[in-house]
């Protein structure tokens, strides 16, 4: 029974994103930088934003929330391969409750970022120049893309 009211909760919040068109963004946490990614004025597109020194968060969170009106906030959450949590997992749960704790009106969602850095990288390969391509801060902020991007996709 539980089950299904999380689903139907699920699936409400789903359709309000999709009606009210959020700006949005996504977040990969990291202990050292963090990547940011932000959806375009229509909540369609993501595209990676900036990456920061992670001991910056609060003050950009803050000034992110308010200069560009954010309503929807995408965490990647690091999970194994088979489900488990990674050594950052509960790293990642203590910055949601910052989150939640410091900015009660974005909504804010956990979202599954298995394989992102991957694809990140490998997409830098085939885009970027060689020197680029070792640059781990366009790494951060192009996996935020890809889980806000993944997100939204969900949602239709």
């Amino acid at each position: 029974m539980l089950k299904s009211v999380n689903i139907a909760i699920d699936l409400i919040f789903k359709i309000n994103v999709l009606l009210t068109m959020l700006k949005a963004i996504g977040i990969d946490f990291g202990l050292k930088r963090t990547g940011f990614a932000i959806t375009d004025d229509s909540g369609i597109i993501a595209s990676p934003l900036e990456t920061i020194d992670s001991r910056d968060l609060p003050s950009y969170l803050k000034k992110i929330i308010e200069t560009k009106k954010i309503k929807l906030i995408v965490i990647g959450f690091p999970l194994s391969m088979d489900g488990s949590d990674t050594d950052i997992t509960e790293n990642v749960r203590q910055f949601e409750k910052f989150v939640k704790g410091s900015y009660p009106n974005p909504e804010v969602v956990l979202y599954d970022e298995r394989m992102t850095s991957k694809i990140a990288q490998k997409a830098l390969i085939q885009i970027s120049r060689k020197e680029q391509r070792k640059q781990k801060g366009l790494i951060d902020k192009m996996s935020a893309a890809i889980i806000l991007q993944d997100y939204m996709n969900s949602l239709s």
